[in-house]
């Protein structure tokens, strides 16, 4: 028998100190890229999108793959991408942490809907408003010390 599975994911992740870096233009370069290397893991991204300082992810994680490799490796080689091509100048990096959380099959439209207004939702939201919502509803503890 083969492997079978179905896990939905949201990822999310910022630039190190949150720095407004990732200017809207060269954006989709950067998640068409991202997309790739997803595919490549055998992934099925549904949705990608985010605003200056972080990223959204939704993919369907194919069972080989850990969360912790699978963002470790998109930051690793998507600062080498994005380095490579000069895409961003004021880009130093991501920040260490990373969220995930899991949804149901049925929450998947809602969340790409959700991705693909980022920049209208943080004209009334900041990135740590939204993660602290985020953290509440998925009943995750946290310690706010670490959230900027």
């Amino acid at each position: 028998m083969s492997t079978y599975g179905h896990a939905l994911y949201q990822l999310v992740f910022c630039t190190k100190h949150r720095e407004k870096s990732l200017i809207k233009k060269d954006r989709e370069m950067l998640f068409r890229y991202i997309w790739g290397l997803l595919n490549n893991k055998k992934c099925h991204l549904y949705q990608i999108g985010g605003v200056e300082d972080h990223i959204h992810i939704i993919v369907d994680v194919h069972p080989a793959n850990s969360i912790s490799d699978l963002i470790k490796d998109i930051k690793l080689s998507g600062t080498e991408f994005i380095k490579a091509n000069n895409l961003f100048p004021q880009f130093k990096g991501w920040q260490t942490g990373y969220a995930y959380f899991t949804y149901s099959n049925e929450a998947r439209a809602n969340l790409i809907g959700y991705v693909k207004n980022q920049e209208s939702h943080h004209h009334k939201k900041t990135f740590k408003e939204e993660l602290i919502e985020l953290l509440h509803e998925h009943g995750v503890e946290f310690d706010e010390r670490y959230l900027d």
